[in-house]
């Protein structure tokens, strides 16, 4: 029997999905436009990065061959040199949307089939009825914001007020999300993740995917900045997931990063959210060594999208993509006989996109260990095909939805 490191590279797209077209994404690319603007020097910070993208360890994995696949061309700096290390392919999502939820979910072997419901770019983005539930049952004063926007300017905005009158920053984007931002210290952190849950339940007729959590501190004079407390309130996978199939078999699942709210906590066995990428791949890492046979870890690497993707900044999220190819041969350290790490995305953001959303984009398969044969993997229908290969390698039948490529 053999165990599996499934990690998520949140957003780390590799070319725009063949209907990008519907969502205004026709031509984003997060990986190649990253690798095209280290290329021509754009956007270098000193200290940061010299030259092209450099990730030798993804390129033996056959990751430029996968953005070839996906986009029509290899990424600067991403040919490899020598023989490859693992077999590698793209995906397509079949779900509706960009966001993280249907893209794990499809991973998993459950696509969302309905569209998500969604809140208009109008002001007020919400309903009166919503609005007036959430305050009259959360005993607010009022909500600011009501507004589509990005989480760090609409803090910087409404912080000083936020602090000052105790009304919550309540705000969404183009996915389906509602989001409230808090100070953790002024209106307390316990009292926002309430306040979320009494949202989650009334966001539930809207069809709206997540309720998150935005906690903050700081004030006007010193600034605000948010902090790793983040929670996100998913509503629950459409059907049976890999993880449902797993903790029925009795199989051990370890879920790290934002795995467990991802998956609304359910059938995630131990989870482990630690802040920051380096942090949750050291964690991955270490329940790894002592996974019992049979089991999986799960790891969401978030960082790539809020951080950089969202914030679009080329540069971080190029250093970024570095640190973590550094780290490969730590991973091929710990996949012992019959164990195999598979490295993927679950939508893409092109930081250099307009916006700052998400973009809807093919994503990458990596799938290597000691026993995996180099091999093209081609263009997989289906996200849901990963969750398939899994099952598969870990011997717990068929899932509804993916075909495995074993």
């Amino acid at each position: 029997m053999a165990r599996v490191l499934l990690i998520v590279l949140d957003s780390v797209g590799i070319g725009g999905g063949p209907d990008a077209a519907r969502y205004g994404d026709e031509g984003s690319d997060t990986l190649g436009h990253i690798a095209e603007a280290c290329s021509r020097g754009a956007g270098d910070r000193e200290g940061l990065r010299k030259g092209n993208l450099h990730l030798p360890n993804l390129a033996r994995l056959g990751f430029g061959l996968a953005a070839a696949g996906a986009s029509g061309r290899v990424p600067p700096g991403l040919e490899p040199i020598g023989p490859l290390a693992g077999a590698y392919g793209h995906a397509v999502e079949t779900a509706p949307g960009k966001d993280t939820p249907s893209g794990h979910w499809e991973i998993a072997g459950a696509p969302v089939i309905e569209e998500w419901g969604y809140f208009p770019d109008t002001l007020p983005a919400f309903p009166a009825a919503l609005t007036e539930a959430l305050t009259a049952q959360a005993g607010l004063p009022g909500i600011l914001g009501d507004c589509h926007a990005a989480g760090v300017p609409i803090i910087e905005r409404f912080g000083d007020e936020h602090v000052r009158t105790g009304k919550p920053i309540c705000y969404t984007s183009a996915d389906s999300v509602f989001q409230i931002a808090a100070h953790e210290e002024t209106f307390g952190l316990e009292r926002l993740y309430e306040l979320c849950r009494i949202a989650r339940d009334l966001c539930d007729p809207y069809r709206i995917g997540r309720v998150i959590a935005r906690p903050f501190v700081g004030s006007a004079e010193t600034g605000f900045r948010r902090t790793s407390r983040r929670k996100d309130y998913a509503t629950q996978p459409p059907g049976e997931t890999l993880l449902d199939r797993l903790v029925t078999r009795g199989r051990p699942v370890v879920s790290v990063g934002k795995i467990g709210d991802i998956f609304a906590h359910r059938s995630t066995g131990q989870e482990i959210k630690p802040a920051g990428n380096a942090a949750c791949l050291d964690a991955a890492l270490t329940a790894f060594r002592d996974l019992p046979e049979g089991g999986l870890v799960f790891l969401n690497l978030v960082d790539f999208d809020t951080e950089y993707g969202h914030r679009r900044d080329v540069p971080g999220y190029a250093a970024e993509l570095e640190a973590f190819d550094v780290r490969l041969p730590e991973i091929h350290a710990v996949l012992g006989r019959g164990d195999v790490c598979i490295v993927t995305a679950d939508h893409g953001n092109d930081p250099t996109w307009t916006g700052t959303e998400h973009t809807r984009e093919q994503v990458p398969i990596l799938a290597f260990g000691p026993a995996v044969r180099a091999e093209a993997l081609e263009r997989r229908k289906t996200f849901a095909d990963i969750g398939a290969s899994v099952a598969h390698h870990l011997g717990i039948g068929e899932l509804e939805r993916g075909a495995s490529w074993w």
